[in-house]
């Protein structure tokens, strides 16, 4: 029964980014390696965030529950590096724009989904004890893998110089809400006190809000050129 659990988390978290990979063209143009390049590039800036981290922002010593606003807002503003990766990315690649995309965020949810999330539902899921928190888990790597496309997109379009001054404001704004979005759901959890089900529910709204008012951008943006 726990590896039959195992199972149904694995494919839960794992299958939706195969079959992005395979039903967005990626493997017709052999994007594989490029995509493992995105991933290395994922894992080097990850480690420049630590040590940054590390350096400059000490653990927080303040009273127990008490809510570092400050710290926390600047902690967020270094997931900025996520933006100049994806960018460095996506540089390297030539190809349209939505293979640049998509070679990108494949590369770096990937490579998040496998080093936060493959060792707790190998070690966890097959655990004796059922619990939601591994399907909780699995449902936040898709919302991940959205998120991460959405974020190159919008990164894509900021780095264009071609982009129309009406565009400039909303992909700027797309742009701070993808660096503070795990920002904004730390705040809302310890203002409303949430409870796990109700913060996968606002963070797939997010998300999906954020990801929708890229995609009209990037559509009307290409279509305009």
């Amino acid at each position: 029964m726990t590896l039959f659990h195992f199972g149904n988390c694995f494919a839960l978290a794992y299958f939706p980014y195969f079959i992005t990979y395979k039903c967005s063209g990626l493997s017709e143009y052999n994007a594989f390696w490029r995509c493992v390049q995105a991933g290395a590039t994922y894992l080097f800036v990850q480690l420049c965030k630590m040590l940054f981290l590390a350096t400059f922002f000490p653990t927080w010593e303040g009273g127990a529950g008490v809510y570092d606003f400050v710290g926390e807002f600047m902690k967020s503003t270094v997931d900025m590096a996520d933006l100049l990766g994806l960018h460095l990315v996506m540089s390297r690649n030539a190809g349209k724009g939505e293979y640049k995309i998509m070679v990108a965020a494949m590369g770096w949810a990937t490579a998040e989904l496998v080093m936060s999330r493959c060792l707790p539902l190998w070690v966890g899921a097959r655990g004796i004890e059922f619990d939601w928190k591994y399907i909780q888990m699995s449902f936040d790597s898709n919302i991940s893998l959205v998120h991460y496309i959405a974020m190159a997109a919008v990164v894509w379009m900021f780095t264009r110089y071609d982009l129309p001054k009406s565009f400039r404001l909303p992909v700027t704004v797309l742009l701070a809400l993808c660096v503070y979005k795990a920002f904004l759901m730390e705040l809302f959890v310890n203002i409303f006190l949430l409870g796990s089900w109700t913060v996968l529910l606002v963070k797939a709204v997010l998300t999906g809000a954020i990801s929708l008012c890229s995609l009209f951008l990037f559509v009307t943006l290409v279509h305009s050129n």
